[in-house]
């Protein structure tokens, strides 16, 4: 796509009506309540994940089952559920990693922009239209795989169920699954967007016995303090510290980023990647280091989950008031203010724009 910002001048994303159809009997139509509007939706609008054209973007969504396909027998018309983006079919050598490494039917259906099953169910006047990472959560309404959705309870407000499916789902991985976090350990989360602000929020849920927050921006390591951050440096100070924490998370997904992440760790320590920079860019650090300090770098694409099993887990954190992600939510925006949205995200003025339907 290749969108040049401003984005509400230059308009790559617009609101029109699309054709939806049933949903086949593995999958489900699902009436979207909440969108997060995530980084992932803002690279493919400036051209850094190519995917194929013309696209429904969106994919951190929430919402509530309308139609359950004749093979679905675990789900029922109107359960509140999450969406998540990358679906595991549950038989691959990939799904029995746990989560460790990216389900390989559900990540080839994802870059193809159809179902895990091949199906595609959006069309316009011109032909097809194709569903991004299984979801396609800016909309009205969603046709999904049952594999692509996680029930919650009813008492989880959309906003709060919609950014479980990715941000938290991504960055608290980071910390759970990818780095095994304790309570006896110091954790770094270098970029403060929505995936880093949530894995902030889950160390603190926890127990971490430090954590720190880093970013270039002032503004955003005052939102950390605001989030329980217990120190907060701008990416030159980190470095200076004397005690490196032995977990730190890079999630702003840039080169600088990842070098000063894998430099701030400490000796024996782990450097878990969850950001995606742009395809081709190059990070350089010092090899020597992996092996004479017993260092590890982990990289955790959706924060090494399976969201069955890790949403339920936040949901109750959520619920028992040690995660109160609340705090992730900048703004609530309606559909019409998409591209004004990208404009935020590419600024690095928001943490999570929800839009509400």
């Amino acid at each position: 796509m290749e969108a040049q910002p401003p984005y509400a001048e230059s308009k790559p994303l617009r609101v029109e009506e699309l054709e939806l159809t049933d949903p086949g009997p593995t999958e489900l139509r699902v009436r979207i309540t909440a969108a997060g509007v995530c980084h992932s939706d803002l690279s493919v609008v400036n051209g850094n994940r190519p995917r194929p054209l013309p696209m429904l973007l969106g994919h951190e969504a929430a919402g509530v089952v309308e139609v359950v396909g004749s093979d679905v027998t675990d789900l029922v018309e109107g359960q509140h559920v999450v969406m998540a983006f990358l679906p595991r079919c549950g038989k691959c050598a990939a799904c029995k990693t746990e989560g460790l490494l990216p389900c390989t039917v559900g990540s080839k259906a994802n870059a193809a922009g159809t179902l895990m099953e091949g199906s595609m169910h959006l069309s316009d006047e011109r032909g097809p239209v194709y569903h991004h990472l299984g979801v396609s959560g800016f909309a009205t309404h969603a046709v999904v795989d049952r594999r692509s959705v996680v029930p919650v309870g009813d008492d989880v407000p959309a906003p709060i169920a919609a950014v479980m499916g990715c941000a938290v789902l991504t960055g608290g991985g980071a910390v759970i699954n990818a780095a095994t976090a304790t309570a006896d350990d110091a954790v770094a989360v270098i970029g403060l967007g929505g995936v880093g602000l949530a894995a902030l929020l889950v160390a603190k849920a926890v127990g971490c016995r430090r954590v720190i927050a880093v970013d270039a921006l002032a503004e955003k390591l005052e939102l950390a303090k605001s989030f329980g951050a217990d120190e907060v440096y701008t990416p030159d100070e980190v470095l200076q510290l004397e005690e490196k924490p032995r977990v730190v998370i890079e999630a702003a997904g840039h080169p600088r980023a990842f070098e000063t992440a894998f430099n701030a760790t400490a000796v024996g320590g782990v450097t878990v990647t969850v950001g995606l920079p742009a395809p081709g860019a190059m990070s350089q650090i010092e090899p020597l280091k992996i092996t004479a300090e017993a260092r590890q770098i982990i990289g955790s694409y959706l924060g090494s989950a399976v969201p069955a099993v890790d949403i339920p887990l936040y949901e109750e954190m959520w619920r028992e008031g040690r995660l109160p992600l609340e705090k992730l939510i900048t703004s609530h925006i309606t559909l019409d203010q998409i591209n004004e949205a990208m404009d935020e995200l590419d600024a690095g003025r928001a943490v999570r724009q929800v839009i509400e339907f």
